[in-house]
């Protein structure tokens, strides 16, 4: 029962709140066809905008992988993250999901496949995917297509961030499954 109501509220949820949206631009007398395309258009020149940045930071990705960099920085981490209790094979996807969304999702699934859905290495990444931000990308894409040319602390306390996510997936899930 529980589960049926939470399911129909999910699938009305984005509808309802879209048509409520534009009922009220309407009683507010607002053009609502006029500015959504006006809005659309903006969008569509921001999606232009941060073409370039976005190809570099997937070229940085790419260059990141190939290069055996990731195997390397794993074999480096693995003897402390092994004391905090995570295991070896979530490394990849952690440090993936700074850079990007994505790749980090092909990890996840990479993880999942090999080791199950239901095993500590599948539960840690999962919660990791969910907690943790894409710092670099959002730095590179959002902050270049504004003009931001000086980062400064950001990309320190968005790392710092996700550290703290990634120890924060790895603690509670081993608390809740050990």
């Amino acid at each position: 029962m529980f589960t049926t109501i939470i399911e129909t509220l999910s699938n009305w949820a984005i509808p309802v709140v879209i048509a409520l949206v534009a009922l009220f631009a309407i009683c507010k007398k607002v053009p609502v066809y006029t500015v959504f395309t006006e809005g659309a258009k903006d969008g569509f020149s921001t999606a232009v905008m941060i073409i370039p940045y976005l190809t570099a930071m997937l070229c940085a990705i790419g260059m990141f992988r190939a290069s055996g960099a990731m195997d390397w920085l794993c074999a480096i981490l693995d003897p402390i993250t092994s004391l905090v209790g995570c295991p070896s094979e979530v490394l990849p996807q952690g440090i993936m999901r700074s850079f990007s969304g994505g790749a980090s999702e092909g990890l996840l699934t990479d993880l999942l496949t090999q080791y199950g859905t239901q095993s500590q290495i599948g539960r840690i990444a999962s919660v990791a995917q969910g907690s943790t931000e894409t710092t670099f990308y959002i730095v590179a894409v959002y902050m270049g297509s504004v003009g931001v040319s000086n980062a400064r602390h950001s990309i320190a306390a968005g790392l710092l961030g996700d550290l703290a996510s990634l120890l924060a997936a790895v603690f509670l899930v081993n608390i809740i499954w050990y």
